[in-house]
C-alpha cells in the first residue's frame, strides 16, 4: 500500500493528528470508562466491572463528554502528550496501540466503517459492566475483573 492509500492513523503520529482525527480513534468500547484501582505497591492498574456515572449504556459513550473532567475529576482525558502512562488504557485501545506502534484491531470502526463494530465484536462494556449507581463505591475492590482488558 502506498502512502496515498494509507489512512491517517497509519501515516501520522498521534501528535500530528487533528482533533477530529483524534476523536475518530475512539472505538466506543467504554473500557476506559470503567473504574480502575491502582495497587500502590506495584503500580499495577486493575480494571473493575463498574462503569463511571457518566457512561451511557444506550449510546456506548459519555453522557457529557465535553464536561466529563469537571464532573468526574478522575476522568482520564487523553491527549498525545499524556499517553506515557498507558496502563490505565485497555490493551485494545487505539490510542494505546498506536502509541506502542501496533495496528488497530480488525473490528475497529475506522476499519469496518461501522460505529457499533466494537459492540458487535464483543468488545463493549455494555455486555458485562454495571453502573456505579448500582453499587457502594466503598466496595469497589469486590468488582475487580479476573481478566485483563
Amino acid at each position: 500500500m502506498c502512502d496515498l492509500e494509507r489512512q491517517f492513523w497509519e501515516v501520522k503520529q498521534l501528535t500530528e493528528m487533528t482533533e477530529a482525527e483524534w476523536e475518530l480513534l475512539c472505538d466506543h468500547c467504554g473500557r476506559c470508562c470503567l473504574h480502575k484501582i491502582e495497587d500502590e505497591d506495584s503500580d499495577k492498574v486493575y480494571f473493575t466491572g463498574v462503569a463511571c456515572k457518566l457512561y451511557d449504556f444506550e449510546i456506548s459513550g459519555c453522557k457529557d463528554y465535553a464536561h466529563r473532567s469537571q464532573i468526574v475529576p478522575a476522568c482520564m482525558v487523553l491527549s498525545a502528550e499524556n499517553l506515557g502512562g498507558v496502563d490505565g488504557l485497555p490493551k485494545t485501545c487505539a490510542y494505546r496501540l498506536l502509541h506502542e506502534g501496533k495496528p488497530l484491531p480488525e473490528w475497529h470502526p475506522l476499519l469496518t466503517g461501522r460505529r457499533d463494530s466494537a459492540r458487535e465484536a464483543g468488545m463493549s462494556i455494555r455486555s458485562f459492566a454495571i453502573p456505579e449507581r448500582d453499587i457502594d463505591l466503598d466496595y469497589l475492590e469486590g468488582f475487580i475483573l479476573d481478566s485483563e482488558l
